[in-house]
Parts: C-alpha cells; structure tokens; sequence
C-alpha cells in the first residue's frame, strides 16, 4: 500500500514540475493596446495641466493689470 501513495506523491510532483515548466505567451496586440492607451492619457494629462497653467498665468497677470 505505501508503494501506491509513493507514486501518488512523486506523479503529483512530476506533473507540479511539467506545469511549471510551460511556457506563458501574451499577445502582441494587447500590449501595443495599452501601451497606446497609457500614450493617451498621458497626453491628456499633459494638455490639461498645460491649460489650468496657462489659465493661473493669465489670470494673475489680469490680476496685476487692474
């Protein structure tokens, strides 16, 4: 009986050991897709701060004319 879980045990650790052996793929689209997506909201983020700069500057200097 001992011989049966012995195998039990070393199938279980042979197939552990094949499973973590195969190889993960990603596909290229998904990471150009985000890589694009990141692209946008970074230049968003870059145009909306340029415009609140943009709005402080001039109103200070409205600010100092009056």
């Amino acid at each position: 009986m001992t011989t049966n879980y012995t195998d039990f045990n070393k199938d279980k650790s042979s197939s552990e050991i094949s499973s973590d052996n195969q190889i993960k793929t990603t596909d290229v689209n998904v990471l150009l897709n985000r890589v694009k997506l990141d692209k946008k909201k970074t230049f968003k983020k870059n145009i909306i701060v340029s415009l609140l700069l943009v709005g402080l500057i001039c109103s200070i200097a409205i600010s100092l004319i009056i």
